[in-house]
């Protein structure tokens, strides 16, 4: 098998680790063409010495790769050999290149074959590597070799000093076929000059801090409209009170938990397991809100009637979807799960966001419809600036997913990865951006009861209320109905349209 192909394999399994300080616990070598191979991990590093054009400066020069107690165990029916080296091979990926080699016939190769040897361009049973245009010292590459009867085989303790920016990659390597059930065991300290963070997630945490101060001024916006006018507060508001709620602490765990893992080096799981589970309840109640603003609940019907069941069975399935997906990528090892386990995860919670989407627009155009007949002007008013905020916003995710799509396949081996912080920020961004635009159109006040829903119709009509109790539900002969004007319906004694009673029973 080409030896470009093998690494590029081998690069696109790979994903960052979700902690700076990598564990091996009786990881097993698998078969990746000539070689046998353990990815022990892929994170991007700014180099020591700060340079200001990076987009995300050091605060400190002090930036490594430490090797620790790294320890290969065989069984003790294979150790009667003296093996060939197990190898770490530590690489920057623009240096991916010089990985394997080949002298003739194109074909390349990670392990150096008897062949090979023979032309004298490597040593048999060693990885075949060339160093580096732009820095000689590079790639890094050291092993350690079995003896006769010994059952484990330790690497001295390593440090390298990164002075480069760049995607490092560290794999453990050996080309013996003799060695059956190989395992690694030991822990890499992989270490930025801002702290133990990943390089691609440093960002998050300012992000995070940014974002708290944000949740922050809305909630004292929101809160003080509250109490100002929490007379005229209807349950629609309570509502988005909570989501604001929900938003403020799960900013707030996720910068703490940010924190934590920068200083030392290991994701703090009970903190990433509620941050994970508060920003799960966020976007569950966020989208059951939207959908029964949507459907007009609090504003032109006060209960959701026989939908109640459905509205609450998608919201239970979403939350336990997107719970799992998030606790899978945020707390467990997402590199473990192959690329099928991975769609399978993922799909549910696309599918459920699509029904959502679908359904919320379906329900603002009836929504819609029964407010433009019944000639509420203040409340379609308000309805139509939600629907345009609604329509931009998935415009705008459309959009976006495409350029999601765009950045990771031109990006196979994560060399923008200073930049991919901005794809998971975006989307607490425009999440944010909507639920300010909710607030600013149903925020408590005064007037706010205008826009709730009224079972006495003294809001049924914006230009003549007062002929509301002259029409009975009575019939009326067909010279009569043409001095009635078209738009007003017949009403019933409590003041809603037959036609709108028979829609709720039918519903």
């Amino acid at each position: 098998m080409c030896g470009v192909s093998v690494l590029a394999f081998l690069l696109l399994l790979s994903l960052s680790a979700e902690a700076s300080v990598h564990d091996y616990r009786g990881e097993k070598f698998t078969a990746k063409g000539n070689a046998f191979v353990v990815h022990g991990g892929s994170e991007g590093i700014y180099a020591s010495v700060p340079n200001f054009t990076d987009a995300y400066p050091p605060a400190n020069p002090d930036s490594f790769i430490r090797l620790e107690r790294i320890t290969f165990r065989r069984n003790k029916e294979f150790s009667n050999f003296s093996s060939w080296p197990i190898q770490a091979v530590l690489f920057e990926v623009e240096d991916r290149e010089t990985i394997g080699g080949s002298a003739y016939g194109g074909q390349r190769a990670v392990c150096c074959t008897g062949d090979l040897a023979k032309l004298g361009v490597c040593a048999e049973g060693q990885v075949i590597y060339r160093p580096s245009v732009e820095n000689p010292d590079w790639p890094q590459v050291f092993g350690v070799s079995f003896e006769m009867d010994a059952e484990v085989a330790v690497l001295p303790l390593k440090s390298i000093q990164i002075t480069k920016t760049g995607m490092y990659n560290l794999y453990f390597i050996h080309c013996d076929t003799r060695l059956k059930e190989l395992v690694v065991e030991g822990k890499t300290v992989w270490k930025n000059p801002s702290g133990y963070l990943p390089g691609r997630m440093a960002p998050m945490k300012i992000f995070y801090q940014f974002m708290s101060f944000a949740y922050v001024l809305l909630g004292i916006f929101w809160f003080s409209q509250y109490a100002r006018f929490w007379r005229e507060v209807f349950p629609l508001q309570n509502c988005i009170t909570l989501v604001i709620t929900l938003g403020m602490f799960e900013m707030a765990l996720w910068y703490f938990d940010y924190a934590e893992f920068s200083e030392t080096g290991i994701r703090p799981t009970g903190t990433t397991i509620w941050a994970v589970t508060f920003g799960t309840v966020k976007r569950t109640v966020a989208r059951l809100v939207i959908l029964m603003v949507s459907m007009g609940y609090g504003v032109v019907r006060p209960s959701l009637g026989g939908l109640t069941s459905k509205v609450v069975m998608l919201g239970g399935t979403f939350f336990v979807a997107s719970e799992v997906l998030e606790l899978v990528e945020n707390v467990g090892a997402v590199s473990d799960l192959s690329g099928k386990a991975k769609l399978f995860l993922v799909l549910p919670a696309a599918v459920l966001d699509v029904f959502f989407i679908l359904w919320i627009f379906t329900s603002l155009s009836a929504t819609l419809n029964k407010l433009q007949a019944r000639r509420m002007m203040v409340k379609l008013d308000i309805y139509r600036k939600f629907t345009n905020a609604l329509a931009a916003a998935v415009i705008v995710s459309v959009g976006w997913i495409c350029y999601e799509l765009y950045f990771k396949s031109n990006d196979v081996y994560n060399e923008q990865w200073r930049n991919a912080w901005i794809i998971p920020a975006f989307w607490q961004v425009l999440s944010y951006s909507l639920l300010c635009i909710i607030c600013i159109l149903w925020a408590p006040s005064q007037s706010a009861t205008r826009y709730a829903y009224r079972d006495d119709g003294s809001e049924e009509f914006d230009r003549d209320e007062t002929t509301l109790t002259l029409i009975k539900p009575s019939a009326i002969s067909s010279k009569d109905v043409r001095s009635v004007p078209d738009a007003i319906p017949v009403q019933s004694s409590n003041g809603n349209s037959n036609d709108d009673l028979e829609e709720d029973k039918r519903e």
